[in-house]
């Protein structure tokens, strides 16, 4: 017979295999404090919007709200102005989205390099992040204003013209206030890329220019694999953000002329508070959720699929 090995006896007060616990009830208290803010901030009105947007809520009214199913979703389906400004609001966001990446990108290697005065450039570079959008918007109505406007008194000074009104023109009111978007959100993105550079190995730099390569070689072998995560996630954030933008496009037009900047959150914002829509205007919130919900699962599953693959 073959003999079986028995197992030492374990030592006294030795303690066995560690076992997973669940979280306890102390867990949950230091949980708190951070999540009764979001279920009572966000959560709650947005279940709220939900119910409302199933219902004939108008301001002023009488008689009791009524649950009338999906009707307002089927009248918004055929609202051609609701997706009007929905195509608006994609061509601004994409508008902004997208230089503002490009030239947040080449300010970050701009200041990631050893340039005199360099803390002080960082410094400058993220003013306009601290303004509120409101003061960045009467800033800029200053800029664009017809007659005595930066923008105009310059176009005079060079001998090409002057008076125009950049956000009462049709055709210019729109890549006037993307303009504003583009400098209003430069500053996060760029410190969010110049926090991804720092990531990036010196000494892959130096051996890379020891063997020749060239600074755009250098960047699309070294600095870009390191730096794509990162430019990925603040390129995502930025299209949700500007795509639920209101407070600066608001002081700028109040979204004309024409309805020509009335993004998707202006409309909403103006068949709650000035028509008194409420129940059309949580329908019209609901649809903005779902496309911002699906902009963010495609980009949760190319980060998954991007994680697997590595």
């Amino acid at each position: 017979m073959t003999a079986v090995a028995e197992a030492p006896p374990a030592r006294p007060g030795a303690r066995g295999p560690a076992r997973r616990q669940g979280a306890g009830p102390g867990a949950w208290f230091l949980v708190l404090p951070a999540l009764v803010p979001v279920l009572v901030l966000s959560v709650g009105p947005l279940l709220y919007g939900i119910l409302l947007a199933f219902t004939d809520a108008q301001s002023g009214r009488t008689t009791a709200t009524r649950w009338i199913g999906a009707l307002n979703f089927r009248d918004l389906l055929h609202d051609t102005l609701f997706w009007e400004s929905f195509r608006i609001g994609l061509v601004w966001a994409a508008g902004v989205t997208v230089p503002q990446f490009l030239l947040a990108l080449g300010l970050a290697l701009l200041l990631d390099q050893d340039l005199r005065l360099r803390g002080f450039a960082r410094a400058l570079a993220i003013v306009p992040w601290a303004m509120p959008e409101v003061v960045v918007g009467i800033m800029w109505r200053l800029v664009y204003h017809p007659d005595v406007g930066v923008l105009n008194e310059t176009l005079r000074d060079l001998g090409l013209g002057g008076g125009r009104d950049w956000l009462s023109g049709l055709a210019t009111a729109l890549p006037a206030v993307i303009v504003v978007g583009v400098w209003a959100g430069l500053p996060q993105t760029t410190v969010a890329l110049l926090a991804g550079l720092q990531n990036v190995p010196r000494e892959l730099h130096e051996a890379a220019a020891v063997d020749g390569a060239g600074a755009w070689r250098r960047f699309r072998a070294v600095t870009w694999p390191t730096l794509r995560p990162v430019a990925l996630a603040i390129t995502a954030l930025n299209l949700i953000w500007n795509l639920n933008s209101f407070a600066l496009v608001y002081v700028l037009t109040s979204g004309g002329p024409g309805g020509r900047t009335r993004l998707p959150m202006l409309f909403a914002y103006e068949e709650a508070f000035r028509y008194g829509q409420f129940g059309y205007a949580a329908a019209m919130g609901c649809v903005l959720v779902a496309v911002v919900a699906v902009l963010l699962a495609v980009f949760l599953a190319g980060r998954l699929r991007g994680g697997a693959e590595t």
